[in-house]
């Protein structure tokens, strides 16, 4: 691992904020990596978190093997939109995680698949397992596509690389974003185009202190767009708006919509202590006690990787947020 350019000063930080987000290695973990001696410059192990680090400087850190999760199949019931030889298009519940993890080995949207899918499998990899090109959150609803064969795989995977997949998700979020506002338009990366199409552009990276987390950044980080328009409001408290994706980051819609100060209903990790106010009512008390983020996929369009048909489904809002707008409606 390099130390860039405008690293932090100290061993600890610096590997932190360089380490790949892929590679899940919390703040915490890289001190004890410090500690027990598993991070070296030049060969020679480095045991102090606060040493100082220069750009250039390269670090090696040694990775215990990781513990193997046993992903295994199970007969969970799955909404399946689409399915071919070569992959399958799925509509996820609100509550599934969709890759086995140490917190959740089993319950998957993998291990469903696994199940479901059986010897239609092919291979990624030289494995049997499903072909994961992008993902939505535990408590996101709506649509995923997963490969079923290699050829799949990387066709996908090029078309999320090259941002050429339709995505467009449906939010509840806190107040109503207006192109009046000067608040938000006096905000850095925040712009509005035609339309009253709100777009929100900053680099994206994982929080200093709380490593699960995303947070807005502008000198690190991952280059980020997000485009939102309000699809309607309710009393100026809340809005259904309709997002879509220029990029794919963690959160992104999450932290791009909170950054705007219009975080989403429900969201406990980034949606703050903002309350509905009692102008609406039941509405209120519905959307205050909503108990995940109000975040939909609801549309997914792609080239089939093998056939080159453009294909484009739809995923309508699950009950729980169809009764949280009609709340808000009925005030």
């Amino acid at each position: 691992m390099t130390i860039g350019e405008d690293a932090p000063a100290r061993l600890d930080k610096a590997l932190a904020a360089a380490v790949p987000e892929e590679a899940a290695l919390s703040r915490s973990r890289l001190m004890r990596m410090i500690a027990e001696g598993a991070v070296a410059r030049d060969g020679v192990a480095v045991t102090d978190p606060k040493a100082k680090v220069a750009e250039g400087e390269v670090y090696i850190l040694r990775l215990d093997p990781a513990v193997e999760v046993a992903t295994l199949p199970e007969d969970i019931p799955l909404s399946v939109v689409w399915e071919d030889a070569d992959l399958i298009v799925i509509d996820k519940p609100a509550g599934m995680v969709v890759h086995p993890a140490p917190g959740s080995p089993s319950g998957t949207l993998v291990n469903a698949l696994l199940h479901h899918c059986g010897d239609t499998l092919s291979g990624i990899g030289g494995e049997k397992r499903p072909g994961i090109v992008h993902r939505i959150d535990k408590d996101t609803s709506g649509l995923l596509v997963v490969a079923k064969s290699d050829r799949a795989h990387h066709g996908l995977a090029r078309q999320f690389e090259d941002h050429s997949v339709n995505r467009h998700y449906l939010a509840v979020v806190h107040g109503v974003p207006s192109s009046a506002d000067p608040r938000l338009r006096g905000l850095k990366g925040i712009s509005f185009e035609a339309g009253g199409i709100l777009r929100i552009a900053t680099h994206l990276a994982r929080h200093k202190t709380d490593r699960q987390r995303q947070a807005v950044v502008w000198e690190q980080g991952r280059h980020a767009v997000t485009r939102a328009r309000v699809v309607e409001g309710f009393a100026g408290q809340a809005a259904l708006v309709d997002c879509w994706l220029e990029t794919g980051r963690t959160h992104q819609i999450r932290v791009h919509l909170a950054y705007a100060g219009h975080g989403l209903v429900g969201d406990q990790t980034y949606g703050g202590k903002k309350r509905l106010g009692s102008v609406l009512g039941q509405g209120a008390a519905v959307g205050n006690g909503f108990p995940r983020q109000a975040l939909h996929a609801a549309t997914l369009g792609f080239d089939h990787p093998v056939t080159g048909e453009r294909l484009e489904f739809s995923s309508p809002l699950p009950a729980d947020m169809a009764g949280l707008i009609e709340a808000l409606r009925a005030g």
